[in-house]
């Protein structure tokens, strides 16, 4: 099961004199990623090296550093701890030694990989758009049973009827939930699963 951040993280090492300091943060799409790292880069440290995931994509940068010894070893260490939706920068601040391409990388890697194996993490559930109709009468005693069964309403329109809500749910768990909703609506609410949610924290 993929994990993500419940929130930011840093784990700063000092090795043969150079200064590294990684900052890790969830993410929810590629734009959040670069806004993050946008927002954290250090403008006067020697190297801003990154890498991000989040489901199939994925992005890394070295930053003038020797090519493959900064940002996939970033990469690596968010994979190997099964994290997505995460974005990770190591700031470096060069102390005049230099590491080797090895020692790059198990520098800017164990670097990232200690910052996310101290931060705290949530599991993220595979989840479906669900779009469905409930009557007024039965509208609070609905709400409160989907939510109590871990439903997250994403929007609610209101007609005349009642209310459409757009409903995230877990894809294990959406069988069960339709069968709670038909139930408590006794019928009357309408239940469509619409579309791919991705994978959301629980």
């Amino acid at each position: 099961m993929a994990r993500t951040l419940t929130g930011p993280a840093r784990h700063e090492a000092d090795i043969r004199k150079s200064r590294f300091l990684a900052l890790a943060a969830p993410v929810d799409g590629p734009a959040a990623a670069q806004a993050f790292l946008d927002g954290h880069r250090d403008p006067q440290a020697t190297h801003n090296c990154w890498a991000w995931q989040v489901g199939d994509q994925y992005r890394f940068s070295d930053d003038g550093e020797p090519g493959g010894t900064a940002g996939r070893p970033i990469l690596q260490a968010i994979q190997s701890q099964d994290c997505d939706r995460v974005a990770v920068l190591v700031i470096r601040w060069f102390g005049g030694i230099k590491l080797g391409t090895g020692g790059l990388a198990r520098a800017y890697g164990g670097t990232a990989a200690e910052c996310l194996r101290l931060a705290d993490k949530t599991e993220l559930r595979d989840e479906c758009q669900v779009r469905c109709t409930c009557p007024y009468p039965e509208l609070d005693r609905v709400q409160a049973r989907l939510l109590a069964a871990g439903a997250r309403i994403e929007a609610a329109e209101f007609d005349a009827q009642g209310v459409i809500w757009t409903l995230a749910v877990a894809k294990a768990e959406a069988a069960a939930l339709e069968s709670l909703y038909i139930d408590q609506t006794r019928g009357q609410g309408s239940w469509q699963v619409s579309a791919d949610a991705g994978g959301q924290p629980r």
